[in-house]
């Protein structure tokens, strides 16, 4: 009976010394965690003016961030044959490594805002101003990544020289016309293909429509982890072999459809 006590007592002692062990630990673990923390009050600034700049620097559809200057077809004429002729020849023609930035496209395309030569069917070679649809994406591009060999060369001014002059060749505009940042907005309403971005298409389709309107779930919605599902394999093949298209080192993301032959 004796022992029995003393093992109860000697059991209840150890258990108290754990107890207060572990609230000890976690009271000194604060302690560490707050003295440790570094104070971070004094660090940083505010951005400059030219990083934001650096940042900011797209032109947006609604053409919020569009610089001002204006360049007319005239001064858009001798720049063009200056730096831009000798991929995109004197009237947009372009060469082999390069594809033509005009034809294809009929007045008709220009009242609709729909190029017809972009049918499925359609046998007339694609041209950059069949596809763009926003006046501001073509601004932003000449900007940042012409001349092939110079990019970002161009003054604000020539950019928009050479616009007017490329929608002259294009017959959107007279000889007289001048491009700026308070008439290029114009420019998106004679955009052939102004109309041609649209929202009825997915990347692949269930039972013959786009596969873009899935119904937001508004009301007894399932609750957990989403399900993970397997890209159909109709869609593997879109856009030709990932691998092919991606860097070959590090990880590679994507679907590969086919295993590269071993380098020697």
């Amino acid at each position: 009976m004796c022992k029995s006590i003393e093992m109860t007592r000697l059991i209840r002692c150890v258990m108290g010394w754990m107890v207060m062990g572990a609230l000890m630990l976690t009271l000194s673990s604060r302690v560490v965690a707050q003295e440790i923390k570094p104070d971070l009050s004094g660090l940083g600034r505010a951005a400059r003016p030219n990083e934001l700049a650096a940042w900011n620097a797209d032109v947006r559809a609604d053409f919020q961030g569009l610089p001002p200057g204006q360049g007319s077809v005239k001064e858009g004429e001798l720049l063009w044959e200056q730096k831009c002729a000798r991929c995109h020849g004197s009237f947009g023609e372009s060469h082999s490594h390069t594809n033509p930035l005009l034809g294809g496209i009929t007045p008709d395309d220009v009242k609709k805002g729909r190029v017809a030569a972009q049918a499925p069917d359609s046998k007339v070679p694609v041209s950059t101003l069949m596809k763009v649809a926003t006046v501001s994406t073509l601004w932003d591009f000449v900007r940042r990544a012409m001349p092939w060999d110079a990019p970002k060369s161009l003054s604000t001014n020539e950019v928009y020289a050479s616009l007017a002059y490329l929608f002259y060749l294009a017959d959107l505009v007279e000889a007289d016309f001048v491009l700026s940042d308070k008439t290029l907005p114009k420019i998106q309403n004679l955009l052939p293909n102004r109309f041609g971005m649209t929202l009825d298409h997915g990347l692949g389709s269930v039972n013959g429509k786009p596969d873009v309107n899935q119904p937001a779930c508004m009301k007894d919605c399932v609750v957990g982890e989403p399900k993970v599902k397997v890209m159909p394999t109709r869609m593997k093949q879109i856009h030709g072999n990932l691998e092919d298209q991606m860097r070959d080192f590090g990880a590679f993301r994507g679907v590969t459809l086919e295993t590269k032959a071993a380098k020697p």
